[in-house]
């Protein structure tokens, strides 16, 4: 089939995005997190599908470049199905703008993590690229988002990430039906403390593994919503706050990127 007809998960082609079309995508997991992104930023904002519940909607940016605001659905092997299907389709730029518990006393909740690689931790990975094929964003993606950051005043950390399949047993979480955790993952998140990692989620490691593979620029910025070395539940109180921290620093480098590429 062709890209410029609708792709299967997405829902849309190539010749749905528009002239000039737009190579830069911001990905979330979240479907009213990339809807909110449409409505509130983008100029002239049009929905594209909610195919499956992967909501898409391309809009301007400020300065009048084209963006695409589109849904991953919840880990790993979700989002590698619909980051083929952007890649088909002429996104060659993509950042993720997630949510993520810190495992770090110093990382706050409110603020944003902006990963510089991932311990993957995932099985789609896998099937992208073997085991040791590092899972690293791109270098200039991930300095324009901490300068965005602090130009925009974001209280903001760089590092690397753990990111797992799973959000409860993955994650170390007792607190679920399942408290039986196995052997290999009781400790785990002091394991991943003292190895100066910073948070967990649930996607960058395959997206960071298909950006060096499929040879697209490939960040993730993620709102700090939980605080590990306190307890296991979300800070719903911080949330508002970090997920819209992370959407206007990723906003900011999407317009720049998209200037720099001149679409």
């Amino acid at each position: 089939m062709s890209a410029d007809q609708p792709l299967y998960h997405i829902g849309f082609g190539r010749r749905d995005l528009g002239d000039p079309p737009p190579t830069v995508a911001l990905l979330s997991g979240d479907p009213e997190r990339a809807r909110h992104i449409a409505e509130r930023y983008l100029q002239d904002a049009r929905k594209l599908s909610e195919n499956r519940g992967l909501h898409s909607s391309v809009g301007r940016l400020p300065n009048g470049r084209p963006l695409l605001s589109a849904t991953s659905g919840m880990g790993a092997p979700s989002l590698s199905i619909v980051v083929n299907e952007l890649v088909q389709v002429g996104i060659r730029t993509i950042i993720r703008v997630g949510t993520c518990g810190s495992i770090q006393s110093h990382v706050r909740p409110g603020s944003v993590v902006i990963s510089s690689a991932a311990l993957c931790r995932q099985g789609a990975a896998n099937d992208i690229a073997p085991v040791e094929y590092p899972a690293v964003a791109d270098p200039f993606l991930t300095v324009a988002l901490a300068q965005a950051a602090r130009r925009l005043g974001v209280e903001h950390h760089v590092g690397i990430t753990a990111s797992v399949d799973t959000f409860y047993e993955g994650q170390e979480r007792a607190a679920s039906a399942n408290p039986h955790l196995l052997r290999a993952l009781r400790g785990i998140t002091e394991e991943y403390r003292r190895l100066n990692i910073l948070n967990y989620e649930m996607e960058s490691g395959t997206l960071f593994k298909m950006g060096g593979v499929y040879g697209f620029r490939a960040a993730c910025i993620c709102g700090v919503i939980a605080q590990r070395t306190e307890g296991e539940q979300v800070v719903l109180e911080a949330k508002a706050v970090a997920v819209e921290n992370a959407i206007r620093v990723a906003l900011a480098v999407a317009e720049e990127v998209a200037g720099e590429e001149g679409i």
